[in-house]
């Protein structure tokens, strides 16, 4: 019983995790570069953490013409 109750506490905070990961908009912003050195030229040390889910500077990338 220990076991699977490890077992589903783990597989509960993963998907946790990666909900909360999938709200990071950095690689849809104007700002970021893709590149491993420097992610982003406004904010480099929260690019792609959970610090930059609600980024100030975020701009999108998407060109939208009106």
């Amino acid at each position: 019983m220990l076991v699977l109750l490890t077992v589903w506490s783990t597989i509960r905070d993963f998907l946790a995790r990666a909900k909360s990961m999938h709200q990071v908009p950095c690689s849809n912003c104007r700002f970021f570069t893709g590149d491993y050195r420097l992610k982003c030229t406004v904010h480099p040390s929260i690019a792609n953490s959970e610090g930059a889910i609600n980024c100030l500077d975020y701009q999108s990338s998407h060109v939208r013409f009106q």
